[in-house]
Formats: C-alpha cells, structure tokens, sequence
C-alpha cells in the first residue's frame, strides 16, 4: 500500500490536458467545467482544491489505472502491492484502518463500502480509464455533499455520455516491453450510436494483458518459476440516453470489471531499509497466490428541469467482489507439521464481496447571481461478506493432506444502512464576494454475524449479532472573495467522519472491543487560484491544517484483526501547481506538495503507534513536473513529445511497536523518481504514439508488510513497474 499526500492543483494537469491551441481559443472554451458540488461551476469558482485530468490527458499518457496518473494529480498516493487492492490516501488522512478514507465515484455512483467490515480502504475502485471524459480528485473532507468515508477527500471518473448528433467509432493497440519480464498486450474500442434525435447509445470495451516481471525462489534462492505476477484487465460500459427534451433526460448505464492476478507485485525486502533483497525483483512462494477482482455497477439517473429547480434522481446498484489465495506457509506450515506431523505447504482462501444499493433525489436552483442553493436525500443499502478458509496441502502442490482436523475457517456477514439529507447554498454579496455553506445529517445502523470453527480459531464459535448505530452532522463554511475575474482567494472549513461499528472478535477477546467509533476531522484550508488574462500563466495554491480525533487503527487480537479507537492525529500542508504556456503548443506545469502529518497520541498498545509518528505512507514531500510541445506537420498532421518526473520523498510504513522500540524509529520506504517519455504523430484518422515509462528503471516500493509470511525474516515491498517502453496505434472516425 502507499503513500499519502495532497495537492491543491486545481490546474494540476492543464499542461497535459490543455490542447495546443487553447491560447487561441474563446474565453469560455477554454474553461474547464467541474461537478465538484455537484453542478457544473467553472473550476476557478470552486471554493476548495480540485485537480482535474481530461480524457485526453489519460490517453496522452496511457495511463489505464491508478498507478499511471498520480503524476498528473499531485499529492494523491496509492497504497498497493496488487492490481485491484489498494489505498487512496490524500493529504496525508491515513493511520492504516480497513475503512476508507477516500470515496470513490463512477458519475453519480459511490463505490466500495462505507463500512469498517469489508476492507473498504484496500479495495478503492480502479477503474479502467478508457473513454472517460475526465477525473476530478476533490481534496478535504466532503462530507456535507459526498457523505461518510470521503473525509480525506473524493475521487471522481466522469464518464462520457452517449451523444445523438454524430456516429463515432474509434479503436486503440498497444504492445509494451518491460525490462525482466513480460510482454504486454492492451486494447480498447468505442461506439457512439445515435437512434434517433432523442435516444443514443455508446459502448465500450478494453483488454489488458500485463506482463510479469518478478520471479519466484526458492528458500534457497534458486529459480522455480519466472515472471509470475502477470495480470488481466478486462470489461467495458455501455450507457443509453433518452432525450426528447432540452428539460428532460434519462441514462441508464451498465459497467463491468474483471481484474485477474497471478500473484502480488510484492518483493522480498530488508525489514529495516525496505531494499530490495538477493539483488533481484523476486518473491518467496511456496503456494501459488491469485486475486480475482470484480466491479458491476448499474445506474439510471433522471434529470428533469421544472423551473423553478432542477431534479436529480440517481439510483445504483454495484457489486465488489475480491477472491484470493495467500500463502502462509511460513507463518503456520512449521507449526502445522509440529502438531500433527505432516510436512506441508499452508494458504488461506478468502471471500470478500459487497452489495450496494444507493439513491439520491436532490433539487437544485437554477445559476443566480444572488443565491444558490441545492438539498438533497440520500439512502444506501450494503450487504457485506468475508468467507476464509485455512487448508494445509502436499508440499509443491494444492493436494490436501488426508487426515487432518478441521484447520479453520470464518465467515463475517455484515450490514450498512444509511439515510441522510443534506443542504448546500451559496450567497453571492455583490459581484465579488460569495459564501458557500452547507450542512448533512446521516444515521447509520450496522449488524454483523460472525461464525469461526477449527483448530486454527479455538473450535466452534458462533457470536451474538453484533449491531451498532450512531447520528453524525457534517458541515462546510467557504467564503470567497474574487480579486477579479482571473483571480480568487477563498478559505474553507470543513467536517468529514468515518463511520465506525461491530467489531470482529476472536475467540474471548474483552467485551469492551465489541464496537469501535467513528472519527471524524475538521480541516482548515486557504487557496489562491490565479492566472494571466491570455492564459499563459496559472498558479494554484492552498495551505491546509487538519484536526482529526478517534482516529480508526486496526491491530490483532489472537491473530484476529480488530479496529480500534485511538486518540488524536494532524496533518498540516502546502500544496501547488503552476502551469506556463510560453508559445502555442509549448506548456510546462511543476506542482509540489509538503505535508506534516502525525500522531498527536500514542495508539492503542496492540496498534503500535506512539506520538510524533508519522501517518502511514505520507512522504513529506512530493514534487511532479511535466512538459509538452505540439506542432503542426502539415494538413491534418500534428506531432508531440512530452516527459513527465515524479519525485517522492521517503516515506513511512506502517506502525510497528517492536521495531520502534529496538531502533528508535519508524520504518520507511526509500525515496524514488519515476521519468516518463512520450511522443506521437497524430494524422487525423489514424495515431501513432511511442512511450517509455520508468526509464530510469526505479525500484519504487508502494508498501511495505512486516513482519510478513516471507522466509528469514524478509519484508514484502511493493513495488512500481520496471522500464517499460511501448507503442499505440489508433484508429477512428
């Protein structure tokens, strides 16, 4: 998992997104329009930190997952050592807890879980980019529009809605090389069918075939097996629109994901520097390990203009399922064979899925230059579930051995409801000054059933339903004084929380860990957005402090995990972007973040957290920079270049006692820089693109797990992908 950061670059991918030509372009065309809160505003009048990334940016880069655009949205970080399990973390609001802090939105849809009970902060969506319009990463809490478990901040995919004025199609190949390993195959394609004046079809699909490039060894060191983390991506959308009105319109829409791994993109380290150990990508695998993700989402959204307000009516049904094998051998095989005396090799299964039902109704004012406003229900519905069986088998195969008792298994059914309403208006004195506030009050009520039997769990355990339920208001207060039509100073203050609920016990754990609370977070923030009346120059700048308290930690109790409440933590930071266009078709944006964030209080015991530490996966100082030129050849024929460096300061893993105690400090991962390169020639119908990604080869590490089920002692790191070099060909009309 990863590191945790901000960036208040409103204009954070201009460099990348902005087309060559947009110094020439009308002041309204070249403004960039958001949904942030939840109407469409121009990005400048957003009273808080937005960074945007444009399709076209996505694809100029060929980013197709998380990993491939933190580049272009500075400060976010990702916590991950498998495709599909991984952590959002942004400005630094992370202490390790299995419930998100960064919500995740397809369109209208929140993703994932808002309970503690299903491993919501490990498994964010990462959606395929293909054919999205754009991505909005809103930093700070949202609680007031976006509800619980967005108290870091919110990431948005805005997808591309059918069209009924033009017939598209357009397809997209890949072939990639990556240094000690694999080659990889990626595809993608895009229909946009009109049926009509009124009604419209788009559909798209997209195919990835990763690589491996890590090795698997034996205790000993020798080869067993090479290139064993290869992965695919592949699923697709398609989404209908009915329109017979400018005041009236319905989409339904249908997205599905499979991501399927052969094993982590984990390395064996050294524990204490978290380097890469026998001088090679390798891992230790006795069993052979797999995750298989899958996302569906299912939504319709109504949109009805009546005029004295707009309705919005937005219905969803998603599902999120993970399965994986995990192999402890190290942990339980010695022990196994000690108790029973059979040598083997030892794994545990595991079922993690969510169900998901939400609506939203919300009426919001037409645009005013006097006041604004917009209120809103909203209701979800989540059935959660983990199955997890525990199985010793012959050595070097998935044989069970005969015989044996039950070993162990656990299953955790889990339930969410939430109703909430909310309210949000902004209040313009004048031309020049405005305030926006806005208030959300949520109840929320849990149950969870949990069942263990076997050896492993102390034998036949059947709890009591377990429930919980609390009340939480969030609020958000943002005045904004415009300096004039390009410049705008705004400060914020605002409330997010987490909910907390039933725990999972192991066998006579104390009863007072029963339930956990929530936390929550109050954030101070003050921005400047600015830029040239020509557009040649733009800045965005914010400095921020965040109070959080019961802080969500997760620990073990009995080798079961549990979530605790500990005390108080801070983050306090500096986030910026500038972009320069000296010449058309020439950019430059640098943006930078630093960021302080620590523990105020010393977490519970079994966590390992003292006071001063610093949260998990936030390096202090994150530094991206990216430069691009387009040129005309002649007609319809256009070419560019463009590089891109990200540097990441170290960074610290997560809370270990007895490491802190015996070396005075916290673990961390080393710092690294990553270089991109890219060019293409563009010749209308048909592109070419060739890029390098990683070309310096860094080892950069995403996580860090220690003590972990690795031979001798070794940490499992995650680790980035090696030099990559690649090349696209497009196709459309």
């Amino acid at each position: 998992m990863n590191k945790g950061f901000f960036g208040a670059a409103s204009l954070a991918a201009m460099a990348v997104a902005m087309p060559a030509y947009a110094e020439e372009a009308s002041s309204d065309e070249r403004d960039i329009v958001v949904t942030a809160q939840k109407r469409e505003e121009r990005l400048i009048d957003v009273p808080q930190s937005v960074s945007v990334v444009s399709g076209e940016a996505l694809e100029n880069i060929q980013a197709t997952n998380f990993s491939d655009y933190l580049k272009l949205v500075p400060g976010l970080q990702l916590n991950q050592a498998t495709p599909g399990f991984g952590r959002l973390v942004l400005r630094g609001v992370n202490t390790g807890g299995v419930a998100s802090t960064v919500a995740v939105y397809q369109d209208e849809t929140t993703f994932g879980s808002s309970s503690g009970l299903v491993n919501g902060a490990i498994l964010a969506g990462d959606f395929d980019t293909f054919d999205i319009e754009r991505i909005e990463v809103l930093r700070g809490p949202q609680g007031t529009i976006y509800g619980s478990s967005s108290m870091g901040g919110v990431l948005k995919y805005v997808t591309n809605k059918p069209d009924t004025s033009a017939f598209e199609v357009r397809a997209r190949g890949s072939v990639e090389t990556t240094t000690g390993g694999d080659e990889s195959y990626l595809g993608s394609a895009v229909v946009n069918l009109p049926l009509g004046e009124t009604l419209a079809l788009r559909a798209s699909g997209f195919y990835r075939d990763f690589g491996g490039f890590i090795d698997s060894i034996g205790t000993g060191g020798a080869d067993i097996e090479s290139d064993i983390n290869s992965s695919k991506s592949y699923g697709g959308r398609a989404s209908v629109l009915f329109k017979p009105s400018e005041t009236f319109s319905i989409q339904l829409a249908a997205y599905l994901q499979n991501l399927e791994t052969d094993a982590s993109n984990s390395v064996d380290s050294d524990p204490s520097t978290g380097r890469t150990l026998y001088g090679r990508l390798s891992q230790s695998q006795f069993v052979p390990e797999f995750t298989d993700v899958r996302y569906r989402v299912y939504s319709g959204v109504v949109d009805a203009d009546l005029g004295f307000a707009n309705l919005v009516s937005a219905t969803s049904y998603s599902t999120l399922s993970q399965s994986f094998r995990g192999d402890l051998t190290t942990q339980f095989g010695a022990l196994i064979e000690a108790v029973f005396g059979t040598p083997n090799d030892f794994f545990q299964g595991q079922l993690t899925r969510v169900k998901r039902f939400t609506q939203e109704v919300r009426l919001q004012s037409p645009e005013s230059d006097r006041f604004e406003w917009l209120i809103g229900v909203y209701y979800t519905r989540e059935r959660g579930l983990i199955d997890q069986d525990f199985n010793a088998v012959e050595p070097g195969t998935l044989t069970p051995i005969a015989g044996l008792p039950l070993l162990g298994v656990a299953t955790i059914n889990s339930r969410y409801r939430e109703l909430a309403g909310f309210a949000n208006a902004t209040i313009h004195f004048g031309d020049r000054f405005n305030l926006s506030f806005g208030g959300r009050y949520s109840g929320n009520k849990q149950s969870a059933v949990q069942v263990s039997d076997g050896v492993l769990a102390g034998g036949p355990n059947a709890l009591p339903k377990a429930r919980s339920s609390e009340d939480v208001f969030t609020f958000s207060v943002a005045p904004q004084f415009e300096v004039s039509d390009n410049v705008t100073i705004y400060a914020r203050v605002a409330k997010g929380f987490r909910p907390g609920g039933p725990n999972v016990l192991a066998p006579g754990a104390p009863p007072e860990i029963a339930t956990y609370g929530s936390d929550s977070l109050i954030s101070y923030e003050l921005g400047l957005k600015a830029e040239t009346v020509d557009r040649t120059f733009s800045i965005d700048i914010a400095a921020f402090h965040i109070d959080w308290k019961d802080i969500q930690v997760f620990g073990q109790v009995n080798d079961f995990g549990v979530n605790f409440n500990g005390g108080k933590a801070k983050s306090d930071g500096v986030e910026f972007t500038t972009t320069l266009r000296p010449a058309q078709g020439l950019s430059f944006s640098l943006n930078g973040a630093w960021t302080n964030a620590k523990l105020k209080d010393d977490t519970p015991p079994l966590v390992g957290g003292l006071s001063g530490d610093r949260l998990p996966y936030t390096p202090e100082f994150s530094i991206g920079a990216n430069a691009d030129y387009e040129w005309e050849l002649g007609g319809d024929t256009t070419a560019y270049v463009g590089a891109s460096v990200r540097s990441l300061s170290k960074q610290p893993a997560g809370y270990d006692l007895a490491f802190r105690i015996a070396n005075g400090r916290q673990r961390y991962l080393p710092a690294y820089e990553v270089v991109d390169l890219r060019a293409g020639v563009d010749f209308g119908r048909y592109s070419i693109e060739l890029y390098a990604k990683n070309l310096t080869d860094s080892e950069g590490k995403t996580s860090l797990e220690a003590p972990a089920n690795i031979p001798f002692g070794a940490a499992g790191t995650g680790v980035i992908r090696p030099r990559t070099i690649g090349a696209t060909l497009t196709a459309g009309f």
